[in-house]
């Protein structure tokens, strides 16, 4: 690999990790039509762990909320065991939120109940982490070989196109209902979100796409889809990206390979231009509907198919 290349493979992980329209389907896409190689799924995973620090810094507030109040709440509950009489998957850990004029859910300045939302998500991410970490070491071999054939990525580009078509307009005409922002998430929302993460293994899914859509069916809002779609990815993210480096500094077969330096400077460059995207995206959903990438997610799949039906570029 050039430094040319891993700049430029770096820039692509940075811009497209947060978009519904699947990073690593981008980096594998990139390779082939203008470097003629494959750099692998293990750059993919480690320059994953630059946009996941972008997460990381950005929601560092709500990151190190959740991880507090989980901590002294599962010390109060080993402290007080006599008081968890009831399970805890039935007892009410949060009061309902108020309805403000404005059309918002509110919960006002109440530590204890934010304590006990940022717990409940706290357990809702470590759930649905579990899938995608059993899926990712059971199919760990498939995924860098078989699930990079860029026939199946195209097909994914263009299939889940669909399926995000299908969350926003299903968004639309249940938006009459009360759709739920993120302080009514349910540990239903949260499993069904992490089994939808386990589809982003396969290249041309994309996780923020599959993980929001399914928000969006379970009746979130799609900032409170988009927003615990951050969260959920952070766990299977960095473990995946810290269980590809030694594969990454040492390659094995043909390929794009990497030197340490050129790793390391494309996973800060996808650092910081994840971190402006993941800022632009989250400000976009609240005016915006996914089906903006829905579109060109169509267009880059029907034409990497041409591509690959008239032999300009090879599939694997």
């Amino acid at each position: 690999m050039t430094w040319m290349q891993a700049l430029v493979l770096g820039l692509v992980q940075g811009l497209t990790e947060f978009l519904p329209i699947s990073s690593s389907a981008h980096l594998r896409i990139t390779s082939a039509v203008f470097f003629g190689d494959d750099a692998g799924a293990s750059f993919t995973a480690v320059t994953q762990l630059g946009t996941e620090a972008a997460v990381l810094v950005y929601f560092a507030k709500d990151i190190w909320r959740i991880l507090v109040a989980w901590c002294t709440t599962i010390w109060m509950k080993v402290r007080a065991p006599q008081r968890e009489l009831v399970p805890a998957h039935d007892a009410p850990t949060t009061k309902l939120p108020v309805l403000t004029e404005d059309g918002r859910f509110s919960f006002g300045p109440d530590p204890d109940t934010q304590r006990a939302l940022d717990y409940r998500i706290g357990w809702y991410v470590i759930i649905a982490t579990v899938p995608i970490g059993v899926l990712g070491l059971v199919f760990k071999d498939q995924i860098r070989t078989g699930a990079r054939n860029l026939w199946l990525i195209s097909i994914m580009l263009i299939v889940f196109a669909v399926v995000i078509a299908a969350a926003e307009y299903y968004s639309g005409k249940t938006y009459g209902r009360a759709r739920r922002p993120i302080e009514l998430l349910t540990t239903r929302d949260g499993l069904v979100m992490g089994l939808a993460q386990c589809l982003a293994l396969i290249p041309g899914v994309s996780r923020s796409g599959a993980t929001s859509s399914a928000g969006l069916f379970c009746g979130l809002t799609r900032e409170a889809a988009v927003r615990f779609s951050f969260l959920l990815a952070i766990p299977a993210v960095v473990a995946s990206g810290l269980f590809s480096l030694p594969d990454a500094f040492e390659p094995a077969g043909e390929g794009l390979n990497a030197s340490g330096p050129q790793l390391l400077v494309a996973t800060i460059v996808s650092f910081a231009v994840g971190y402006a995207s993941v800022a632009w995206l989250l400000k976009f959903v609240t005016r915006h509907s996914l089906d903006w990438f829905v579109g060109y997610r169509i267009a880059l799949g029907v034409t990497m198919l041409v591509l690959l039906a008239t032999g300009v570029v090879s599939a694997t």
